[in-house]
């Protein structure tokens, strides 16, 4: 039989009664809950009340369980067991998110706003699987798949994340010792090459196509990219967004003024059809925050 809510008695009587058995007295009961004396007993006058027992006998000596209190004190023990245990269960049952993305963007665009996401998203838990990206080519299994590429996934549900430009960079030092001041001066100075990016994209944006250069180091990561870049090795391709940190602390400039859209770009990907609502939640909040 389910009981009315107002014939349940208030769960802060319920704790000034356990504290106060459990510790033999009002005032330790009190000390545990942060309350006064006077407060613990308060409470536990209510609870007798609207039990209609004596669940202590007062006396000079201090406090001590009736027979009814001590019956009382089994139920209320159970009780918490009972409230403890759904809490325990209720929080094994937190629903976990697999990510899969790529290196560079996890460090420089996801992990500063991460907390942001699980802040809002407390019964979330994620599982992030960084991985080492070639265009379109698909990770290991996961609810959302975070991909750099030109955004053609058959078989998926796809999103953009957000448009980017194409930006030529070097370090202050290597411009300020390299002359670089249209697209012809490229031909004259080291090019850091990206698998990812390659150089031809950004010619053919500008509308000078030109086969890839052969020469230069190259590297399979943006992050590196930047960093070697920043160390003054050579001229870098990358986008905007990607190499914001780089560019934010001065440790890269852009050497060339044509930034044109970048034809690739990152993207959320997930099953066709009814997706799971905390992989839609986390895309709507990449698109969001991004």
């Amino acid at each position: 039989m389910n009981l009315p809510l107002r014939s349940i008695p208030p769960l802060h009587a319920l704790a000034a009664f356990e504290a106060a058995a459990r510790l033999g007295g009002f005032a330790p009961a009190a000390d545990e809950l942060c309350v006064t004396a006077s407060a613990v007993s308060h409470r536990i006058r209510q609870l007798e009340a609207q039990l209609g027992l004596q669940l202590f006998e007062r006396t000079p000596a201090g406090v001590r369980l009736t027979s009814a209190g001590r019956r009382y004190l089994e139920s209320v023990r159970e009780a918490f067991e009972m409230l403890a245990h759904g809490s325990g269960a209720m929080a094994a049952e937190r629903e976990r998110l697999r990510v899969s993305l790529p290196p560079t963007f996890a460090r420089q665009l996801l992990m500063p706003r991460l907390p942001e996401f699980l802040r809002r998203h407390p019964e979330v838990e994620i599982t992030l699987n960084v991985v080492v990206p070639l265009v379109n080519l698909s990770a290991e299994a996961a609810d959302v798949e975070v991909r750099w590429g030109d955004g053609h996934y058959p078989g998926r549900a796809v999103r953009s994340l957000f448009e980017d430009e194409l930006v030529v960079l070097a370090s202050p030092a290597y411009a300020s010792t390299h002359t670089i001041r249209t697209p012809t001066d490229l031909a004259r100075v080291e090019l850091l090459r990206a698998e990812l990016l390659p150089w031809r994209t950004w010619f053919g944006a500008i509308g000078d196509p030109q086969p890839e250069p052969e020469r230069g180091s190259v590297l399979n990561d943006l992050g590196m990219l930047l960093e070697v870049a920043a160390s003054g090795l050579g001229v870098a391709l990358c986008t905007r967004r990607i190499a914001a940190a780089w560019l934010e602390a001065g440790r890269l400039v852009p050497v060339l003024p044509q930034s044109p859209r970048s034809p690739l770009g990152y993207w959320a990907l997930t099953g066709i059809g009814a997706g799971r609502p905390t992989a839609e939640a986390f895309i709507d909040w990449l698109v969001e925050s991004l």
